[in-house]
Order: structure tokens, then C-alpha cells, then sequence
């Protein structure tokens, strides 16, 4: 006998697609901005709420002033240690020119200039919602001399990372009234007939129940397409289908379509590009794990040298402050023969590796007393293919860095800074170089770890006017009544991103589009953000 599926009907003031980072502060943004009745819905079944967010390290990157002006937002400096941290201020220029620098200068520049202006009250928002920051001396400082050393433009991260943050909003939005409907697919945007603007959306349940929601406002923040093999293939290239995905199986790009064939939303940013990380060849092919987490990213890189299945290094390991290629080199890796290659560090390097990352109980190490022992291990059960290549590779590094200390004796090793320790000098240069932190790997015992491309999201998205985060259509107005954040907005990053940029985003527009669905849902015009700003 056929089954039969029944419908039902919800109205309220707001709905929200996704339930991020982005999507939980559109949520609470909207009551705090005068929604009544908000309702947040996501495909996914309870236990993997959170989308991507539950899976990152929490970064979020803002403009600050100094320790100052971060130290009331933090719970885990005390006193003594503050006075040995240096925390040098992060100004709107320097995130702009971080920005520029990654992305060629190819992000939209009223969405970039929006997303540094605003970045610094969001995070303070966000805290004042409950969000518990902290400093992030294990991802972001080294101590160097007695003192901790900040790095790379960022030092905030939430407690307990992707996990927290998103234990922190699911308490804000229930604080605030936030009705949250898990198990339940967006399917159909529909619009006024007579004016064009948001009338309902059709979703369904896990039991193929439709649901008709009626509201005056819809957010969307149900992130890319990542998880979705067919469209990575399709719009990242060759290959791509054979990735990892770092985080939720779920975001797999259906309201990205929905959007563009429902309100004719605009595509906009680098479709063909994303955020993709050196990830341990030992993890879960299609979907992050929600215990282990970003605990699979292996971003020690820039302490050691990365090796292929030939042999042969293939990237400057030493570009750039770590923040700045991590989420490039992935791309990298995928790009080699079989997608794999082997990250290598001998005695001086490993004590430096961070212990979320490598330690035993989560990383399968390759361990070896000499190079040549470590190439066989290598080559016996892990595919590497010239074991050969690999010693002389490791042997010609090291003579290039010799000669580089000959001429250069005088600078010191310094991981918190581009010190200028290279392979680079007027008696050698390596044709693929190493740019900063280049010590010889001669010192036994010796490590290897074999890493693939972990994708974390993907860069293309909607076009969203950056006052409202209302969603552009193809004739270049804002759709009434539809908004967009997160990871689902295209146009910020291109090839590369400055790290902790992604959930600051989606904490800013996803904010500024609860603020103004709040306001259209009311009757009243959008774009009056800072006037509601000033209220929040």
C-alpha cells in the first residue's frame, strides 16, 4: 500500500534556514531586534547540530585594540599572566590589508570593508549573548623568552572551540524564545505574486511531511556545498569528489539552487574555490567525526617539510604566518599523486607540534632513528613511491639550509615571527623554497605523518547588499523579505582566506540580517542597522 505524506502549517515572523554559527546569531539578533516569534529550522537530526561551526577551533578574527580591549572578553588570563603577554592591536588597515593580500584583492569591497568595520562590536555582541571567548595561547602564541608571543593577526577563540560556541548559542536562542526545528528540509522559497517579496517556505520533515511556513522573513545560513561529491566536482574541478570533508555530511548545497532558481538570486565569489587544509589520511572520508573534530587538521607544516608520494616537496611550507596558508594547502595536497603526501619534522621540530593535532591518540605517526629507516616505513605501508627521491629531497633541503646559515649566522629561529630562516642563499636556492622557519631535518629520532585535502567550505554563494544582507537578484535588487550569512554568501574570499575570518563573518552578517528581517517583518525599512546597532 502507497504511504501517504500530510502537511501542515507554521506562521511566525522569521524563519531561519540553518542552524551555524550564522544561522543562530540571525536568530537571536531577530528577537533581540523585535521579532516575537523566530523560528530556526535545519535538515540535520539533533545530534549533528551545529553545521560546520560545531567543527571548527572557534577563531574568530576582529580588529582590536590591544590587550586592553580583549581582556574583558576573555575567562582564562589572570593577572600574572597578562603582564607577560604580548598582544600587539589588530587596526581595520591591518585586517584590510590581510585580506587584500590573501585574496588578490578580488573580494567585494563594501562586503570586506563591512565585515572588518563591524567585526570588533559583533564580537563583543557575541559575548554579551553568552559566547565565552577565551585567548588562544594553544593555537595562536608560542612562549618565546618567558613571554607569550601572539601571532598572526588573531588571538580569540571560543572555550571548547566549534563544540562550545555552539552549546553557547543553542542556550542564547532558547534564552530568547528561539523555536529550533531539527529533521527539517528546506524545499521551495515562495514569493508574493503581486510584489515579489517573501511570502512561505515549503519544507519537510524526516518523514516526508510538508510543512508550509508563513513569514514575513526568511534568513538563509544552511552553508555551501561542500559535502556534496557531484557539485565539488562540478564547480571545484577534477578531483575534487575524492576530498575529505572536515565537517557536517549535510551541507551539500540544496539551498544555494533553491535560492538561485526560487528568488533568481545572483551567484556571485569563486565557485571554483574553497577552504581546504592539510587533514590526516587516517580520517573519516565523507564526513568530520563530532568527538575528534578540528583535532584531525594537521597545521604543524611550517615546523617541518612536506613530502609527496614521488618524493619531492612541493609548496613553501614557509610563505607565510601559518593563518595565512593553511587553508590553501589543502588544494595542494589534493593535487599530488594519489591526493596524499607525508608532513616530516625531526627532533627539534616535534616538541613544537601542537598536542590537539598529533597527539597519539588521535594522529597515526611514522617514526624512524635516520631518514633512510623513515623513507622504508614509508614506502612499505604508507604508498610512498621513491623512497629514493625522498632521502635525496630531505639531503638537499638540509645542504640548502647549511649554506643559507653560512652566509646568514646571524638570525635566530623565531615560530611567532617570518624570521627568514630559508633554503634561499647566493651559494644555493631550492627551486620549490622555504621561505621562514627553515631548520635541518638531521637531528634523529624522526616523524612523518601522512595527510590528505580536508575541505571545510566552499567560496561561492549569493550576492548580498552588504548594508542588510538582503539577497541580490539577477536584476540587481534586494529580494524583499530574503536575507542570506554565512558560509552560504559569496564574494569575501578567494583562493585563500585570512583564518578566523569565515565565523567572524557569519557572526557579522548573520547579525545584520536578523536585525533587518526583523525590521522588514515589522513594516520598516531596512538599512537602519546602526540606529538598531546602537540598541543591541
Amino acid at each position: 500500500m502507497a504511504s501517504t505524506s500530510s502537511s501542515s502549517t507554521i506562521d511566525c515572523d522569521v524563519v531561519v534556514v540553518g542552524g551555524g554559527n550564522a544561522g543562530f546569531c540571525a536568530a537571536i539578533s531577530a528577537v533581540q531586534s523585535g521579532s516575537g516569534k523566530v523560528l530556526l529550522i535545519d535538515k540535520c537530526p539533533e545530534e549533528w547540530a551545529g553545521g560546520n561551526s560545531h567543527f571548527t577551533a572557534g577563531a574568530f578574527r576582529t580588529v582590536h585594540h590591544g590587550l586592553k580591549d580583549i581582556i574583558p572578553l576573555v575567562n582564562n588570563v589572570h593577572t600574572g599572566t597578562a603582564n607577560i603577554i604580548d598582544l600587539a592591536p589588530y587596526t581595520r588597515d591591518d585586517f584590510l590589508a590581510d585580506l587584500s593580500r590573501i585574496t588578490y584583492g578580488r573580494f567585494e569591497p563594501e562586503l570586506g570593508k563591512t565585515l572588518i568595520e563591524e567585526s570588533n562590536d559583533t564580537v563583543k555582541w557575541l559575548a554579551r549573548n553568552g559566547v565565552r571567548f577565551q585567548l588562544s595561547f594553544n593555537r595562536q602564541a608560542y612562549k618565546i623568552d618567558g613571554r607569550f608571543k601572539f601571532w598572526g593577526g588573531m588571538c580569540l577563540k571560543t572555550e571548547d572551540g566549534g563544540k562550545g560556541l555552539i552549546l553557547d548559542h543553542q542556550r542564547a536562542a532558547r534564552k530568547h524564545g528561539v523555536t529550533v526545528l531539527y529533521s527539517t528540509a528546506a524545499k521551495n522559497i515562495l514569493l508574493d505574486s503581486r510584489t515579489g517579496a517573501f511570502k512561505s517556505l515549503l519544507a519537510s520533515d524526516k518523514g516526508g511531511n510538508s510543512l508550509l511556513i508563513n513569514a514575513r522573513a526568511v534568513i538563509l545560513a544552511a552553508g555551501g556545498f561542500e559535502a556534496n561529491p557531484r557539485m565539488r566536482s562540478q564547480y571545484l574541478g577534477p578531483g575534487w569528489d575524492l576530498a575529505y570533508v572536515r565537517g557536517t555530511p549535510y551541507n551539500t548545497g540544496e539551498c544555494l539552487e533553491m535560492a538561485i532558481r526560487d528568488v533568481s538570486a545572483k551567484q556571485v565569489g569563486q565557485w571554483s574555490g574553497c577552504h581546504s587544509v592539510a587533514w590526516d589520511a587516517n580520517a573519516p572520508a565523507n564526513t568530520g567525526d563530532r568527538e575528534i573534530s578540528n583535532e584531525f587538521t594537521k597545521s604543524g607544516y611550517p615546523l617541518g617539510i612536506t613530502i609527496n608520494n614521488q618524493g619531492e616537496r612541493f609548496f613553501d611550507e614557509g610563505s607565510d604566518i601559518r593563518n595565512y596558508t593553511y587553508a590553501k594547502f589543502g588544494r595542494a595536497i589534493l593535487a599530488q599523486p594519489q591526493g596524499t603526501a607525508f608532513q616530516l619534522w625531526d627532533s627539534k621540530g616535534i616538541p613544537w607540534l601542537r598536542d590537539e593535532e598529533y597527539r597519539d591518540e588521535i594522529v597515526h605517526k611514522i617514526r624512524a632513528s635516520t631518514i633512510e629507516e623513515l623513507a622504508q616505513k614509508c614506502a612499505q605501508s604508507y604508498g610512498l613511491e621513491n623512497p629514493t627521491q625522498f632521502v635525496e629531497t630531505v639531503k638537499e633541503y638540509n645542504n640548502a639550509i647549511y649554506q643559507h646559515r653560512k652566509e646568514f649566522g646571524d638570525l635566530k629561529w623565531d615560530p611567532a615571527v617570518k624570521d627568514g630562516l630559508s633554503t634561499q642563499s647566493s651559494e644555493k636556492s631550492l627551486k620549490v623554497p622555504k621561505s621562514n622557519w627553515a631548520l635541518a631535518v638531521d637531528e634523529g629520532p624522526f616523524l612523518a605523518v601522512k595527510v590528505g585535502c580536508g575541505v571545510t567550505f566552499t567560496f561561492g554563494g549569493l550576492a548580498i547588499d552588504p548594508k542588510t544582507a538582503g539577497v541580490i537578484s539577477l536584476t540587481g535588487r534586494t529580494v524583499p523579505g530574503v536575507f542570506c550569512a554565512g558560509e552560504m554568501v559569496g564574494g569575501l574570499f578567494y583562493e585563500n582566506y585570512p583564518g578566523g575570518s569565515g565565523l567572524t563573518s557569519g557572526a557579522v552578517f548573520g547579525r545584520k540580517a536578523g536585525i533587518n528581517a526583523a525590521l522588514h517583518s515589522a513594516g520598516k525599512a531596512v538599512g537602519t542597522t546602526q540606529r538598531v546597532l546602537s540598541r543591541l
